[in-house]
């Protein structure tokens, strides 16, 4: 199997998707989340969308985009590698957000062709809201090498994630995250609930969805923030270097917070039950 050629450049879209308090909400509850800022509709501000809510309304574009592009059997065999999102604005209830997906660049790696899409969202006054650079792996299918590879956060000569640990939590995640995060974040990827799908993908088992894992890590960073879930989030980033099974537990840690060009930024990182990290270079960054 293989990457056909001429991906990169190739765009879908626009898609457009009204977010409403429902799914938002959903969301949250789907991570486990007990702030009343993601769940109490009665605040005068509304409800928050979680940070990672992005991840909700680009993903029928990445569908899409693995049909379409790729074929099913490609499509299969694609795993969460990278995540780089820009926050332009907080996500709100009532939003009408169009979402198109542009393939920025293939890359062989050892696991197997690493094909980078960007997904460009903007709401209804055409005013941006979020850009992500979502990575993934295809394994076991090659590819030639096309487009450039943009310098991920942390990459040499940029300034290093804090290595050290202030803080570290534990999260049980259950037999069932999988089933309820799919459902509450309405993507459907049947790698993460269907163990016949998983093991003909080449997976040992069903895993955790990489957005999962990371938004995950990403609430455990933001509890160390005074504001909290309140915390305005301008950017996150991290790369998969493992899988999570279900059940298992994952330990979250991070360093102190420090000033990047983004405003204010903690590091983080996350281990399986087995010691072994799942998530490495994760970076959130805060407005000042």
């Amino acid at each position: 199997m293989k990457i056909p050629r001429g991906l990169v450049g190739q765009t879908l879209g626009p898609l457009t998707r009204e977010v409403d308090a429902r799914w938002m909400m959903a969301y949250a509850a789907g991570l486990g989340e007990t702030d009343a800022r993601y769940l109490d509709t009665l605040r005068p501000d509304g409800i928050a969308a979680h940070p990672l809510f992005a991840v909700c309304y680009e993903w029928p574009l990445a569908v899409e985009s693995r049909g379409r592009q790729l074929g099913a059997e490609v499509a299969l065999r694609g795993v969460h590698a990278t995540h780089d999102l820009i926050l332009h604005r907080p996500v709100r209830a009532g939003d009408r957000l169009t979402t198109t997906a542009t393939v920025i660049a293939v890359a062989p790696r050892r696991a197997g062709a690493y094909v980078l899409t960007r997904y460009e969202t903007h709401d209804a006054r055409g005013e941006r809201v979020s850009t992500t650079d979502y990575g993934s792996v295809y394994l076991g299918v090659a590819c030639d090498p096309e487009g450039t590879l943009p310098s991920p956060p942390g990459a040499k000569g940029q300034d290093p994630a804090d290595t050290g640990t202030e803080w570290i939590e534990e999260l049980p995640i259950s037999a069932t995250l999988a089933h309820v995060y799919s459902e509450c974040a309405r993507i459907w990827n049947p790698i993460h609930t269907d163990p016949e799908v998983a093991r003909r993908a080449g997976l040992p088992r069903i895993i955790l969805h990489g957005t999962a894992t990371l938004a995950l890590a990403v609430s455990a960073a933001l509890r160390r923030e005074p504001a909290g879930a309140a915390a305005r989030v301008t950017r996150i980033s991290g790369r998969f270097t493992g899988m999570v099974p279900m059940p298992s537990q994952l330990t979250v840690t991070g360093g102190s917070p420090r000033a990047d060009a983004f405003g204010r930024r903690r590091d983080f990182r996350a281990r399986g039950a087995d010691g072994a990290t799942v998530l490495s270079d994760g970076r959130l960054s805060l407005a000042p």
